[in-house]
């Protein structure tokens, strides 16, 4: 219980106390390559990704960081819960936004976050919409962004990896960028798995070979192929 409670008020006093650096950020000298201007906004979130999940006793191993390439990539990954988020921002080491719902922009401050970052908000409710933000999604990668999609489109909390959704794929034949797929085990027991309060966990992060070639690739048997990869991945 005192571990959940520190973990909220250390999540929402962090977020007080970055706002300066949000500021200065937002600032950033035009001139800097898109590397450099990623590297440097991805710096205080990720240090407080990292700690969210430290205040929960988990521990993160990380395998296959030699399949990370340089440039953009579409990271894909399974979604077993809420500290999906925090573990990819706070342990691999490559400057990241997210294809996000909508109604995270109701949180105090993270939106604002998210927004340097080029994260990308999506209303799945509304397909018009959904498929404006998939095109400014494969904009950001062209402009030389990483951007990570669940494409379960919820948290499979434990269960099996549910069935990938094609249309979020045309992130990567859109823009051409590798596909970088990633298999998350244990964060859903975490939270999801441990009721009101938050448990430790061992959480294992495996990053696959990416997949090149992507502008010729039918989402359809892309996604397939990424369930199946990342399924494999996965244990109990």
């Amino acid at each position: 219980m005192l571990r959940t409670i520190f973990w909220f008020l250390y999540f929402f006093g962090f977020l007080l106390y970055s706002i300066p650096t949000l500021n200065r950020v937002k600032k950033l000298d035009l001139t800097l390559n898109v590397q450099e201007r990623d590297k440097i906004i991805h710096q205080l979130p990720q240090h407080w990704a990292k700690r969210l999940v430290e205040i929960t006793s988990s521990q993160v191993q990380v395998n296959g960081t030699e399949n990370l390439p340089d440039g953009p990539v579409l990271f894909v990954s399974n979604h077993q819960g809420n500290f999906d988020i925090p573990v990819l921002l706070g342990y691999v080491n490559k400057p990241m936004g997210f294809i996000s719902k909508v109604e995270v922009q109701k949180i105090p401050i993270v939106p604002r976050w998210m927004e340097v970052m080029n994260c990308v908000f999506i209303n799945r409710k509304d397909r018009r919409q959904a498929i404006l933000s998939i095109k400014e999604g494969a904009e950001k990668l062209k402009k030389g962004h990483s951007l990570v999609i669940f494409p379960e489109g919820t948290r499979s909390k434990g269960g099996e990896v549910a069935e990938f959704k094609a249309g979020s794929l045309r992130l990567a034949t859109d823009s051409g960028v590798p596909i970088v797929p990633i298999a998350i085990n244990g964060t859903y027991k975490i939270m999801e798995h441990g009721g009101l309060f938050m448990k430790p966990s061992n959480v294992e992060v495996s990053i696959l070979p990416p997949i090149v070639g992507t502008e010729n690739r039918n989402v359809k048997e892309l996604a397939k192929e990424l369930q199946t990869l990342i399924s494999k991945k996965i244990t109990p």
